[in-house]
Order: structure tokens, then C-alpha cells, then sequence
């Protein structure tokens, strides 16, 4: 084999300008690990200013050597060509903001725009221009948001587009999106909850399959890792998007579904012995260790026990302040913290366990290999968990893996984060390999986001602003789907859409809107509130007799204590002023029927 690239390729290159020859057209660029590559723009490569979804294409083609400033961050796309030991033609390259040390999506409003464009793709999907009625939803969208012949309704993909609708809400205060939340709401209630009141316990169908005026239940799980089986995170993302909806209306009902989940959850999940909760239950006898679980079958893994916190508990704590739940989230973290590291072998955290928390190295698909994302989103939930209860476990460990992770999962030459890889090197192997590709998924770039968001914001220090900002330009980049809305599933390394399978589509089991929602709510929480200290908006709409005490909180996230509070209050668009700026609650008045709330949030001076 040759020992050098011996054939022309096309490729992108990050990297932050060190000089520009406008007469020989030559451009120096560094990568963020430090290595330098020249770049000829002498065949004059397009160049445009990264733009949201909805807005039109902005050409920098003609403002190219002005704005080829010292320090700058860019994307340059181009040609490899083997000649005089490589030669790297640009093509196009892509400016992220206007001055050298501008960033687009810091801008105030630029998240509440995309989770607007958003919510719009997904209502005209799903409803067209009709009546917002779920017995039209379905499951499978295609690139353009047109429907499949599939005719399946998955209790998770609902509940996910109800959470991208009332996080839409809260940001905007429009209500033809929280019209889309309650609906998707009461539909999942009506149609996928099961209250069974011998156990005293509440579950979720896998879904139903529509034929006409027909719908047959689908109890378990028709998905290839779970079949025939009932997994905790089915179960757990079912109340994702009812719980946000609940943070806006304060409905009781939601509140006693998602108690009584839990309690499903205690009954039937936990592991009382050994600790944790179990991963599968089998449909009969609602038992984790039944010979028909196969290899699910008394194992644990970062969904079981983890994924609470972000789909619905931490949510669910901020609409109510009920202890019980931060007792939960404790215990959440505290098993994280002590099961899941496992720096002595790897990098990479442990996923999955057998009953005793020892390493199951051979399940399916993922056997010792480490998702990247998962990493990432530990260390941004401890952070939010931390400012609920500081703990040093709890810092050490996000901290860790903030500054483990980028050399291990991401990619230094290009931008963005990878998928699976191997959590163990192999013989004299340098890097770690990939499981099956180097393509980039969506929901991974969120986890970077809003762990180095958080880092950022709660830690400081130049490596995490960094790596945030170098993970919003990918995203914001490569990701956008400028012709047919929404965003793309996967990206090749470069950047370029991957677009075959089930990776082509807007909706399938794995996609809904939800992380691309989450993104959008929590990065504009992030970067106003905790990094850039600007105000921003909050939109509610409950009922007060709803409410204990008539006590509205208004807290969007996580944030550290005292970093946040209200500057002002409007109910149905009149200012009012019985408030409690630092616990960030509001006494809503005495009154019948729903009330608008719009709170606006100021950070406290650091």
C-alpha cells in the first residue's frame, strides 16, 4: 500500500486563518488540533455567510480577501489533488458571521427562529393545511415531508413532536403550536396509555397501526433491538412531550400520568438488590428476567438508567419543585457517577451492565463500543443536575469528559462529532476505530452543543467555548436543510447530506422533532442566559386553579442558583407584578379560566 494519498478526493477542512496571500491566493490554515494546511483559493471557490433555516442564500464571493482575517473560524470545501506532495483547491468556503469574531447562531434570536421553522415543517407534515387531528399523524416522513405508505403511529415519535411543539411555545408564545402539544397530548392519553389499576401503575402502548377508521394496538416493542419486548426508554420518552406540555398549562392529568409511570417504573424496572433500573420487562409477566428477553434480558444500560433526567424528569422537577423528583434525579446521578465511568480501560464511558453492574461487552450491535453522544450528554446533565445539588462527583465527572472527549470523538479536521466507535484500541492501532462509518448524526451534535454550552456557561474557560462554538458552526453548516426544511438525519464526514434509507427521512422511530427542538430551546437558554447575559422571553398558559397554590415557576432549565431572575411579568398582555424574582415563581391572580404568561428572564451580573 502506497504510503501516501495517491488520488484526487473531495473533502472540508475547519480551521482558523493564520494568513492570506491575496496575490498568490494562498490561505494558511490551522485546524483546531493545531495542524496547519495550505489552501488555494486561485480558482475562485464560492463563499457564503452561514444562514437559518428560512433565510435565503448571503454570497461573500465577492468580499472573500476582506474578510480572510487572522483568527477567523471557516469551513473551506475543496479538491485534494496528489501533485508536489498535495495541493488542496478550495471550492467554497463558509464564513460564520460577518467581523472575524462574530458567530450567527449567538445571535439573540437565532435558535427561536429555527425551532419556529421547525415546528412549521412538522405541523405541514403531519396536518397540511387542515385541522391539527393525530389521526392523520404518522410515523415515517420523507425528505420533503410528504408521508410513506407506512401507516404506524409510535407512542414515542408523537410524544417527541409534542415536545418540539411546546418548547416551540415557550419560546414564541404562539398558540397554533401549543394547540399542536395539547391535541398530540390528549391523543397519546386517549389512545396509547394504559391505567392499570390493580398495580396502581401507568404504561404506554409501542403504538397503534391505522387502516382506516381502524387501529389495531401495538403492546410491545416492533423495534429490531427490542422486539416483543417492553423497553424503559419506550416508557420513558412517552412522557417527553406531555411533561413539557405540562410545564406550559400546568394540567393535573399529566402530572398523575407521568406519576404514575414512575411508579411503573419502581415496580417493575428497579432493581432493589443490586440498584438501578433494568433496561427490558417482558409483556406477561412485566418480569426483567424472563428467558423470552434473550440477551435484554437482566441488563442495564445508559437509557435505563439515564435518560430519565433529560426526556422528562429534570422538566418535570422545574413545573413543580417536588422533592420526591429531585431525590430521583439524585439517585439518577449518583449511579451514573459511580457505575459508568471507566477511565482505567477507556476514554469512553460503560453502557451497558448485567444485574451486578458488571461490563456486558456483548450485546448486539454495540459490544464494546462507546456512542459519543452518550458521553457528551452525561456531562451536560450533571452539570444541570449540579445546580440543583452541587456535588464534586458531579463536576469532576462532566469536566472529564469535556476535556477527554474531543480529541476521542470528534473530528479535528472537519468539524463535528462522531457516532460509534470503539471504546478500546486494537494492537498498534493509533486512533479509535469506527463501529460501521464516519457519518455524523444530529442528535450527537445537539449533545456537544449543550454540553460545552454548559461547560461554557457554568465552568468557563477557553477550551469549552471552543469546542461549543466549533460545534454549533458544524451544525449550523451542514445540517440545515435550505431546500425542504427541517434538518438532515446524517451527514457524511465532509458535510455533504447523507441521504439513503431510513437516514433519507424527516420522521421514523429514531427521528421526530424533538432533539432538533431540544437544541434549539436549550441553546437559546445557554447562550442568552449563561453565556452572553442577555434577557429573553417565556411563554405560559395555565389555568391557576391548575396549580397548588396558584404558583406558576418559570425557571427554563437547570441554571446555577442566583444566576437568573425575572425582570418582568405580563398576564394576558397587561403588566403584573406578584412575583418572586430570585425563586423565579409567579402568583398568578384569581381568576377562571386560562391566563397568557409572558416572563421575561435577566442573568445576574457574574
Amino acid at each position: 500500500m502506497a504510503d501516501a494519498v495517491s488520488f484526487s478526493f473531495s473533502d472540508t477542512i475547519a480551521g482558523y486563518v493564520g494568513h492570506f496571500d491575496s496575490e498568490s491566493r494562498q490561505l494558511r490554515l490551522t485546524t483546531t488540533d493545531g495542524r496547519e494546511f495550505t489552501v488555494s483559493l486561485a480558482s475562485g471557490p464560492s463563499a457564503e455567510l452561514v444562514r437559518n433555516l428560512d433565510e435565503p442564500y448571503a454570497d461573500a464571493s465577492g468580499h472573500i480577501d476582506e474578510m480572510l482575517s487572522p483568527g477567523r473560524f471557516l469551513f473551506v470545501y475543496g479538491v485534494h489533488y496528489p501533485e508536489h506532495g498535495g495541493r488542496f483547491d478550495a471550492k467554497r468556503l463558509v464564513f460564520l458571521g460577518r467581523g472575524a469574531e462574530d458567530y450567527r447562531f449567538e445571535e439573540s434570536g437565532w435558535w427561536i427562529k429555527q425551532i419556529e421553522s421547525l415546528a412549521a415543517f412538522y405541523k405541514r407534515a403531519q396536518f397540511g393545511d387542515g385541522p391539527v387531528d393525530f389521526a392523520q399523524y404518522r410515523t415515517e416522513i420523507r425528505l420533503g415531508g410528504d408521508k410513506t405508505a407506512s401507516h404506524v403511529q409510535e407512542t414515542d415519535t408523537i410524544s417527541r413532536l409534542v415536545y418540539g411543539m411546546a418548547s416551540a411555545y415557550l419560546l414564541t408564545g404562539k398558540d397554533e403550536y401549543l394547540e399542536v402539544a395539547e391535541r398530540g397530548t390528549e391523543y397519546l392519553r386517549a389512545h396509547m396509555r394504559v391505567v392499570d389499576s390493580e398495580e396502581d401503575v401507568t404504561y404506554w402502548y409501542h403504538g397503534i397501526s391505522v387502516e382506516g377508521d381502524a387501529e389495531r394496538k401495538l403492546f410491545t416493542s416492533e423495534f429490531y433491538d427490542d422486539f416483543d419486548a417492553i423497553p424503559m426508554y419506550e416508557q420513558i420518552y412517552a412522557l417527553a412531550g406531555p411533561i413539557q406540555t405540562y410545564r406550559v398549562t400546568g394540567d393535573a392529568r399529566i402530572k398523575d400520568d407521568a406519576d404514575g409511570t414512575i411508579r411503573l417504573f419502581d415496580k417493575f424496572f428497579f432493581d432493589r438488590e443490586q440498584g438501578g433500573y433494568y433496561s427490558h420487562i417482558d409483556p406477561i409477566l412485566f418480569s426483567a428476567d424472563h428467558e423470552s428477553l434473550g440477551e435484554n434480558a437482566e441488563r442495564k444500560n445508559w437509557n435505563s438508567v439515564g435518560d430519565h433526567a433529560p426526556a422528562y424528569l429534570i422538566n418535570l422537577y422545574l413545573a413543580t419543585g417536588d422533592q420526591k423528583y429531585a431525590d430521583f434525579l439524585e439517585y439518577t446521578f449518583d449511579t451514573i457517577a459511580e457505575r459508568f465511568p471507566d477511565y482505567e480501560n477507556s476514554p469512553f464511558v460503560q453502557e451497558r451492565f448485567f444485574r451486578d453492574w458488571s461490563h456486558d461487552k456483548g450485546h448486539s450491535w454495540q459490544q464494546d463500543r462507546a456512542v459519543v453522544g452518550h458521553n457528551l450528554k452525561i456531562a451536560w446533565n450533571l452539570l444541570r443536575m449540579n445546580s440543583l445539588k452541587a456535588k464534586p462527583a458531579y463536576e469532576e465527572l462532566a469536566r472529564r469528559i469535556g476535556e477527554i472527549m474531543p480529541e476521542v470523538g470528534s473530528d479535528r479536521q472537519r468539524g463535528g462529532w462522531y457516532d460509534v466507535v470503539e471504546r478500546v484500541k486494537d494492537g498498534d492501532q493509533e486512533t479509535y476505530r469506527f463501529a460501521w462509518h464516519d457519518r455524523k448524526a444530529w442528535w450527537q451534535q445537539e449533545q456537544a452543543i449543550l454540553a460545552y454550552l454548559i461547560l461554557d456557561g457554568t465552568l468557563g474557560g477557553d477550551l469549552f467555548k471552543k469546542e461549543a462554538r466549533q460545534a454549533e458552526a458544524f451544525y449550523n453548516t451542514f445540517f440545515l436543510d435550505h431546500d425542504e426544511g427541517a434538518v438532515y438525519f446524517n451527514v457524511l464526514a465532509s458535510g455533504t447530506p447523507y441521504l439513503l434509507g431510513t437516514e433519507r427521512l424527516k420522521g421514523s422511530h429514531s427521528m421526530s422533532m424533538y432533539h432538533s427542538a431540544e437544541l434549539c430551546y436549550l441553546a437559546a437558554v445557554y447562550n442568552n442566559l449563561l453565556v452572553n447575559g442577555r434577557d429573553m422571553d417565556f411563554h405560559f398558559k395555565p389555568d391557576p386553579a391548575d396549580l397548588p397554590g396558584r404558583l406558576l415557576r418559570v425557571s427554563p432549565d437547570l441554571l446555577p442558583a442566583g444566576s437568573v431572575r425575572i425582570a418582568a411579568v405580563e398576564i394576558d398582555e397587561k403588566p403584573y407584578d406578584d412575583f418572586d424574582a430570585e425563586a423565579l415563581t409567579i402568583t398568578l391572580p384569581d381568576v377562571q379560566g386560562r391566563v397568557k404568561v409572558k416572563v421575561r428572564l435577566r442573568p445576574v451580573a457574574k
